[in-house]
């Protein structure tokens, strides 16, 4: 039997030496034995109890030097919006033999840019990253990078290698279709923070009304600081004494759109008959207010455990069907814009 290197714990490469099988080999079936035959899983069973081998959780290296961390790196760690994708993420890399790593941009390209670059350096088994709007020097790196990528929250033709989201434009535009349905034509628009998902939605919702010959800019009501209930009442009121005969409101996240809701009672302003109000993402709060808060509803649990099975996949040489997948948005009416 094959002795460890030097006098320090048994690798994984000790194991594959002496159980007659390529590390790679040994990896899979440590992770994922129902893919390796029975007569090797005893082979292998064997060497790991005659070298009382343990695989390290921090660095289970296979032959290429790879690690078995994956890599996520996210804009916040604070928005419910990135909790529910952490959800599903671990979720599914529970009992994979993967590990995650995490790491937080707070909204800065350039922070983005050195993490990506930090990653990369510790020869990951794969990244996911968050959006599309990546700078053009990290783009080219990620594309010619010997690992897996995938982009999750949007959908583009364009992936850097995998992506799985969806079109923010379209899911504000069939917010702002709604509102228009429902019999408003001065529908404001409420942003915070404005990073590109924001602008996104920004978009769609001019598109919809230039279309019908309903945009006036004088309704937008937008600010750089953190989205929150706060920035809600403030940037609503700012739009009202601004805009006084407004009927609706679109608001780009949640907690804005509460914050309008709060505002609107405070003024008196009656939800849905004066101002009618619609948010994004649908949390949990919009079911909970009184009214209840008409939101978009985007599936970020399943966008999560969705982007390690794409990751994963392409890990351990199976075929993904779709480089990029569109999962999709559902707007949730609510009393807060329904009229009828």
């Amino acid at each position: 039997m094959s002795q460890r290197r030097g006098s320090g714990r048994p690798t994984i490469a000790d194991v594959a030496r002496a159980a007659g099988v390529g590390a790679i080999t040994v990896s899979r079936a440590i992770r994922r034995p129902e893919q390796v035959s029975r007569e090797l899983r005893e082979r292998i069973d064997l060497a790991i109890r005659e070298l009382n081998y343990v695989p390290d959780p921090q660095a289970q290296v296979l032959a290429s030097g790879r690690s078995n961390v994956i890599g996520v790196i996210l804009p916040s760690l604070t928005n419910n919006v990135y909790a529910d994708v952490m959800q599903g993420i671990y979720d599914r890399i529970e009992g994979s033999g993967f590990q995650i790593q995490i790491a937080n941009t707070r909204y800065s390209e350039d922070e983005e840019d050195r993490l990506l670059q930090l990653f990369a350096g510790q020869r990951p088994a794969a990244m996911l990253i968050t959006g599309i709007d990546q700078s053009d020097a990290t783009r080219a790196y990620l594309a010619k990078a010997d690992f897996p990528v995938v982009q999750i929250m949007e959908h583009a033709p364009d992936p850097i290698d995998m992506l799985i989201g969806f079109s923010h434009v379209e899911a504000a535009r069939v917010a702002v279709r709604h509102l228009m349905e429902e019999g408003s034509r001065r529908i404001g628009f409420l942003g915070a923070r404005m990073d590109p998902r924001m602008l996104r939605r920004r978009e769609g919702y001019r598109a919809q009304l230039r279309e019908h010959g309903l945009y006036d800019p004088a309704r937008e009501a937008m600010t750089s600081a953190p989205s929150s209930v706060s920035q809600g009442r403030a940037l609503s009121g700012r739009l009202f004494d601004a805009a006084s005969d407004t009927d609706a409101l679109f608001c780009a996240n949640d907690d804005l759109a509460l914050g309008a809701l709060f505002e609107c009672m405070a003024r008196g302003r009656r939800v849905p008959e004066d101002v009618a109000i619609v948010g994004f993402n649908d949390l949990e709060m919009m079911a909970a207010a009184v009214p209840a808060i008409t939101s978009v509803q985007t599936h970020r649990y399943r966008m999560g455990k969705m982007a390690i099975d794409m990751l994963i996949d392409r890990i351990e040489e199976r075929e993904v069907p779709e480089r990029g997948v569109d999962l999709g948005f559902q707007l949730i009416v609510r009393e807060s814009s329904r009229r009828g």
